[in-house]
């Protein structure tokens, strides 16, 4: 998809992979004949330039045709670069200005808390985002309001657009700082899918659950590994091929 639509991001795409085979293929529960189902859970992506990663969970698991993937980054087409409600079965809530995913996600998860519904709210989101100040407000509003219902998944890729995210603005002590807010905090390899899932699944009464999960940005492509070039560049002719062959090689 980013290779034919010319569009970029696919180190950031290839961070969250695994985290969303796991929550489309395990976690989540959703019915994708039935995309308004009022019991499903709620899912954003808050990294909204990863929305080619959604597009693909989606094709996959049957809300969208797996055809519709060669419309990605197309003129007249509704899969836009950054991740879009419009006309798009599964997606909740259209993203790409970051910071905004979990202030949403916590005023959804207040919302079913109200109407007494059962449903899980998550939402995925990069550590570069939590440069964001509107992201901390909501840090603080989700434990005073006791939103069990809950789940954050950040994504600790520690890269952002042109650099680390402790060289832009410094993070760490990260999983200390939502632990002082009053999250119920797993810190864990977010590529591992077992880790994963027992993750989500660890709920603690009246605390919404962080789960910051360490991962590599360009996971499972060599020379995209760790690589800063790769937040914005698409690959094309024998880097399109090579980097096919290392993923197909990877799933063999």
């Amino acid at each position: 998809m980013t290779s034919s639509g010319g569009s970029s991001h696919i180190g950031s795409i290839l961070s969250i992979a695994d985290i969303l085979a796991v929550l489309y293929g395990t976690v989540l529960n959703y019915k994708a004949d039935n995309p308004k189902w009022q019991g499903r859970d709620r899912f954003i992506l808050s990294k909204g330039h990863a929305g080619a990663g959604v597009y693909a969970a989606l094709a996959e698991s049957g809300f969208i045709p797996i055809e519709k993937l060669k419309t990605h980054y197309q003129n007249g087409s509704n899969l836009s670069g950054h991740v879009s409600h419009k006309g798009i079965s599964g997606v909740e809530f259209s993203t790409g200005s970051l910071g905004h995913g979990l202030p949403v996600a916590t005023g959804m998860a207040l919302a079913a808390k109200i109407n007494q519904n059962k449903h899980i709210v998550y939402v995925l989101m990069s550590d570069g985002e939590c440069d964001e100040g509107s992201n901390w407000e909501a840090a603080l509003f989700a434990p005073h309001h006791k939103l069990d219902n809950l789940v954050v998944i950040i994504d600790r890729n520690k890269l952002q657009s042109i650099c680390s995210t402790e060289d832009t603005l410094a993070l760490e002590p990260f999983v200390d700082k939502w632990r002082a807010f009053g999250w119920n905090v797993i810190d864990i390899d977010g590529h591992d899918h077992e880790q994963l899932i027992n993750a989500c699944h660890s709920k603690v009464e009246n605390k919404p659950l962080c789960i910051v999960a360490n991962t590599t940005k360009g996971k499972g492509v060599s020379f995209m590994e760790n690589q800063v070039l790769w937040h914005y560049r698409s690959p094309q002719g024998e880097e399109y091929e090579a980097a096919v062959n290392e993923l197909e090689n990877d799933n063999a």
